[in-house]
């Protein structure tokens, strides 16, 4: 049986005497256990859970069996606690006429009535419509009251989301929302049924495998409202309504929906990534580091033919390296059951932190306070030097600092192209992350690799260092975008602690340059404003990520927007209102620019106003899993992400780049 959004099976390690075998647990039917937005399967109280043992033909009637196993389990409430044991038991062998019934057995009999067993309904049907799956049968009796459905394989049925039953005289009829993008071996049905409870509250329970077939005309969405709204079949009980949640209807999602074929998704996500990648060169987040490199690219055209590859293939590893890490983190993380996406990293208060002091001591570089070096002895490390430096090494390291900038930055092509990836295997994940990098990394790569393209870039000169000077600023800049973006997490006490982190910085940079200079007094003074500074980033790191809301002035513009949730846009679609969701945070650049140039723009909220259009902002700044979780239903692992519903209910999914004239047009269409 499976545990649900999270969770760990009860497991048993058995050390048996030669000829006896233990077969798997028998799992009787679970409880669906809620924790906010997610659903667990599991049980509460005392629980038995069955194993059949196999005698061997040549056991020894009044003998004895030695039993012994190693229990694992998970334990949970307000917190979980694994929990294991080394069990052992020994019990007498006996002949088959001669079985004395112990006084647990009733409560082993009821147990067993619980476990689920094959069953074949009667004229049962399984259909599939996007993320909607409808489950049929007929009954020769009455119908079930209630029915439920637990599934027997992962990435099939979404745990938490509501199951809407609907007797209709000898028919019922069950719909289930299914994981998207919708995994392409999912063709069977495999689950168990507990009708009324099960066994115990004089229900029934079965086991199901039933092949998938395409939706019923008009799809499955559209099928459950004629069936709710019939008059002459009877009235349905109560139930739930289910929250209108139809398949993005976006190109670019076009694999997550099933309706290519799966090598042709891989294709259309490697390239996507791929273009994705190229284009991020053109993002504002990533400009102040291409620059360094622009610079060494004048400073290093001179050198020979190997000297420059050695560059570009050295930029190109440092970028392509740093991006398959923070997937390999991701698919992990994602694995162990955390709904991250990509960005994930500056959701982390102490890692934006650290950039901010990184930036800010590269902009000190840059303006001339120091140079960097690493090892011992600032002035005369034979390590890498300053990232637009001597080697190849300095290459490596702008590489390593450009995926790291560019990885809230979701341009078009790649948002479609990463939710594809941290849902497929973690070969076909790293490969898409891997085309992402080596899209970005090409035109610098390309120019080391034509020396010829490199002539039309000026001579070096003094200009060289007054533009190296102004680089700083731009580095500075950054610093001040992460300073907001941590305000938005963290609050002023954040941004506080951080600045006088900077002034100790500040002070190690001025006192490791004099060193440098052959200042050699200076030495333990730099050390000791590096450590004073570090102590100032403790209180960050170790008050977690957990902060009260920072107080915020709301812009007018901002006034119609209000938090997004699943019960609020379940109601909005319920009163036949459209819904516009916009999927964002602090540190996406391309978000607050979308923002400012076009969904703040006076005829964009005019529109949204006379269309009666309720708008919604899913803020991502903070760690949300209800909000990862809807960007993965839209097969995205990332921010932006936008979405309209019209007064039908159906999804339409925007660009990550926002135009005027774009959501004008599709607010025409609703």
């Amino acid at each position: 049986m499976l545990p649900g959004d999270a969770g760990l099976a009860t497991r048993l390690r058995w050390t048996l005497e030669p000829g006896y075998q233990a077969g798997p647990i028998q799992w009787p039917v679970p409880q669906r256990l809620r924790v906010g937005d997610l659903a667990n399967y599991g049980y509460e109280g005392d629980v038995l859970l069955p194993v059949l043992v196999q005698v061997p033909q040549g056991a020894r009637i009044g003998g004895t069996a030695r039993f012994a196993a190693r229990a694992d389990w998970l334990v949970c409430n307000d917190i979980c606690i694994p929990g294991s044991a080394d069990l052992q038991l020994a019990l007498p062998v006996r002949a088959p006429g001669d079985v004395r019934p112990s006084p647990v057995a009733p409560e082993f009999a009821a147990t067993l009535a619980q476990v689920p067993s094959p069953m074949r309904l009667q004229d049962a049907h399984a259909s599939i419509d996007g993320s909607h799956v409808l489950l049929e049968f007929s009954g020769p009796n009455a119908l079930p009251r209630t029915l439920e459905f637990f599934p027997l394989e992962p990435k099939r049925i979404v745990a938490s989301a509501d199951q809407i039953y609907l007797p209709r005289a000898k028919r019922a009829y069950l719909e289930l929302a299914a994981q998207t993008p919708v995994e392409p071996n999912f063709r069977q049905l495999r689950g168990v049924l507990v009708a009324d409870g099960g066994p115990r509250a004089n229900g029934w329970v079965a086991q199901i495998d039933l092949e998938l077939s395409a939706a019923p005309p008009g799809g499955v969405s559209r099928l459950m409202p004629q069936i709710a709204s019939s008059n002459d079949l009877g009235k349905a009980p109560d139930v739930r309504a289910p929250l209108p949640m139809p398949a993005p209807n976006a190109q670019d999602a076009a694999f997550a929906r099933g309706s290519v074929s799966p090598a042709l998704a891989l294709v259309g996500a490697l390239a996507g990534a791929f273009v994705g990648g190229l284009i991020l060169n053109l993002m504002p987040c990533v400009f102040p580091v291409l620059s360094l490199k622009l610079i060494g690219l004048v400073k290093h055209r001179d050198e020979s033919r190997a000297a420059l590859r050695a560059h570009g293939v050295a930029f190109a590893l440092g970028v392509v390296l740093s991006f398959l890490t923070l997937a390999g983190l991701l698919i992990v993380l994602r694995a162990a059951g955390s709904q991250i996406g990509w960005g994930f990293q500056l959701q982390s208060p102490p890692f934006i932190a650290v950039l901010i002091v990184l930036f800010f001591l590269i902009g000190l570089n840059l303006l001339g306070a120091f140079e960097f070096t690493f090892g011992s002895g600032l002035a005369n490390s034979r390590a890498a030097r300053s990232l637009e430096g001597e080697g190849p090494r300095g290459s490596f390291a702008t590489g390593v600092l450009v995926a790291a900038v560019a990885s809230p930055c979701t341009a078009p092509f790649m948002g479609a192209a990463l939710g594809y990836a941290v849902t497929q295997s973690a070969a076909v994940g790293l490969a898409v992350f891997a085309l992402l990098g080596l899209g970005m990394a090409t035109p610098y790569l390309v120019l080391t690799l034509v020396p010829a393209w490199l002539a039309r870039l000026p001579r070096a000169g003094a200009w060289m260092e007054r533009l190296r000077q102004v680089m700083a600023f731009p580095m500075f800049l950054t610093c001040v975008w992460l300073f907001w973006v941590l305000a938005q997490q963290r609050g002023a006490d954040a941004v506080a602690w951080v600045l006088l982190a900077l002034v100790g910085w500040g002070l190690f940079a001025w006192s490791a340059g004099l060193v440098q200079r052959g200042a050699h007094r200076f030495r333990y003074l730099a050390v000791a404003a590096a450590l004073l500074a570090g102590v100032a980033m403790v209180p960050l790191v170790r008050s977690g990520t957990s902060a009260a809301e920072p107080t915020l002035v709301a812009a007018a513009s901002e006034e119609d927007w209000t938090q997004w949730s699943q019960e609020g846009q379940r109601a909005a679609l319920a009163q036949g209102s459209p819904v516009f969701i916009d999927f964002t945070a602090a540190w996406c650049i391309t978000c607050q620019a979308n923002k400012r140039l076009v969904l703040h723009d006076e005829e964009v909220q005019e529109a949204f106003r006379q269309h009666g259009v309720v708008l919604m902002r899913a803020d991502w700044t903070r760690r949300d899993e209800a909000i990862a979780r809807e960007l993965a239903r839209f097969a995205r692992s990332g921010v932006p992400m936008y979405v309209l519903y019209d007064r039908k209910g159906v999804a339409h999914l925007l660009p990550e780049i926002l135009s005027r004239k774009g959501v004008l047009e599709e607010l025409a269409g609703i």
